[in-house]
């Protein structure tokens, strides 16, 4: 689901605020967007609404990334006993204008898959951001009820 329409309070705001700084910190070449999904009927039926979704883009193809767009999803889990709401993964893939180049999920082995692969640092610094992720998230998850 797009970033922009899950950010329903303050501190889950504050919590799409601050991985958008981090992915830009370590890439301030990107540009965000909170709503990499556009909101047609076809494209809705799709939508996960247990994750939320932020795309960044490049301003050209990136060599070192072989991508020159990226889409995050982070992915959720409300226990339906406890009523924790957690982070349980980040998926990441790259995009060029020929679609998808490459995928990393952090649901499986943290291997990155696909025809093109983003070198070798970036893979490093990819797999911090979503280490960084899930700790912004499961901080206080008594609150992301």
């Amino acid at each position: 689901m797009n970033a922009s329409e899950m950010a329903t309070n303050l501190e889950f705001a504050s919590k799409i605020a601050a991985v958008v700084n981090l992915f830009k910190f370590e890439f301030p070449d990107a540009k965000s967007d909170l709503k990499p999904w556009t909101s047609d009927r076809q494209t809705m039926e799709l939508i996960d609404p247990d994750s939320i979704d932020i795309g960044f883009h490049f301003p050209g193809v990136s060599k070192s990334w072989q991508s020159r767009s990226i889409l995050t999803q982070i992915r959720f889990y409300q226990d339906p006993i406890s009523g924790l709401r957690r982070a349980i993964g980040v998926e990441v893939a790259g995009f060029d204008h020929r679609g998808e180049q490459w995928r990393v999920s952090t649901v499986e082995n943290w291997n990155f898959v696909g025809k093109l692969k983003p070198a070798e640092q970036k893979r490093e610094k990819l797999k911090d951001f979503c280490r960084q992720v899930l700790e912004v998230f499961n901080s206080n998850s008594e609150e992301n009820n």
